[in-house]
């Protein structure tokens, strides 16, 4: 046999080892990948940070122990086009493969936390709300007054030229996942409550006494406060739409805590009454100069389509519900009778059915 005849079978038998080595490190290579191992329970939560590179995330997997073969597994994704994650937290099934768990990382399955902000609730108590969980990333102060707004960065887009936060915030459940910050609920919670409100205003009824609609929000705030029960709302909006239009100051008890801050401590006084705020509406006459509250959908409605009638007075009747008088007389009897001669089971708290 000659030399090249040698040569050439040498050639072949090197070339069809190649070729063997080749595929058994692909049959290998795809049996790591698609193989499902057992994974604890401390193991299952993967949190992926926005902006990190599929490099970084083989690294972290690697360090807890979830993948073997960190430079096989970033090989596969970048040679099949997948070398792309979505940020959040993911919960890993009990049993994974590497394969199984890019897919599940490139899927829509990010865990999902919620806030929610209540109807009457204030902004800084919606804040407090937003400093209370642990997954958003906190930019807020922990010290934020609701007229301290220059302190947040509300995005230009949301054309947010108010000097208060106060009714600002729709109350509503938040999603979000892992990381987000808090600042991006608060501008989405505004955004939606500046949709709302203009939704509402370019449907008002005709002849209400508001300049504009900020006006209307600061009344609906007030509604929202005065109301125990759902079906009163426009009632008690009417009370007042009709005491601005006489030029009657509104007098109403939630404006006073208000303008009380951390100073009230459960109770109002007479002197409290007389004490001068810009927000006492026992001694200013209008509006207060801000909302009060958080008003929610049906506040508004109500701020912009209160009930026709005659009532200028209103009082507590001891079971969430109300007395409406049209006038001083009628009011003076129903004060002592529902509140200066209060029975045994008053409560101020509306525990009938509730309509929307």
């Amino acid at each position: 046999m000659s030399k090249k005849s040698i040569l050439i079978r040498a050639l072949i038998a090197a070339v069809l080892w190649l070729i063997f080595v080749a595929a058994a490190l692909g049959i290998w290579a795809w049996h790591w990948l698609t193989t499902a191992q057992s994974i604890s329970e401390e193991k299952r939560l993967v949190a992926i940070s926005s902006g990190e590179s599929l490099s970084g995330l083989a690294r972290q997997l690697e360090q807890q122990g979830l993948l073997t073969c960190p430079k096989l597994w970033l090989a596969y994704a970048r040679l099949s086009n997948q070398a792309w994650v979505n940020a959040g937290e993911f919960e890993l099934a009990q049993r994974e493969s590497p394969l199984s768990m890019l897919k599940r990382f490139q899927s829509s399955a990010v865990i999902q936390y919620s806030v929610t902000f209540v109807e009457g609730m204030t902004a800084k108590q919606a804040i407090a709300e937003l400093a209370g969980k642990k997954k958003l990333r906190q930019t807020i102060s922990a010290d934020f007054r609701s007229d301290d707004i220059s302190s947040l960065a509300l995005d230009a887009s949301l054309n947010f030229d108010y000097p208060n936060l106060e009714g600002w915030v729709f109350p509503d459940t938040y999603s979000f996942i892992a990381g987000d910050s808090d600042l991006s609920i608060v501008q989405r919670a505004v955004k939606k409550m500046q949709s709302e409100l203009e939704q509402q205003w370019q449907n008002r009824a005709e002849n209400l006494p508001y300049k504009n609609s900020y006006e209307a929000l600061i009344m609906a705030s007030i509604v929202e406060k005065e109301t125990g029960a759902p079906h009163e709302r426009q009632q008690i909006a009417g009370v007042f739409v009709r005491r601005l239009e006489k030029g009657m100051r509104l007098q109403t008890d939630p404006t006073v805590i208000y303008g009380m801050g951390d100073h009230y401590k459960g109770n109002i006084t007479r002197a409290d009454l007389r004490r001068a705020t810009p927000y006492n509406t026992y001694t200013i006459r209008g509006l207060p100069p801000t909302p009060i509250a958080l008003p929610g959908r049906a506040a508004i409605h109500a701020a912009l389509h209160p009930d026709d009638g005659d009532a200028l007075y209103f009082v507590a009747r001891g079971d969430g519900t109300h007395q409406f008088s049209a006038t001083l007389d009628e009011h003076n009897r129903a004060v002592r009778e529902y509140q200066l001669k209060r029975k045994a089971g008053y409560r101020s708290n509306y525990q009938g059915a509730t309509s929307e």
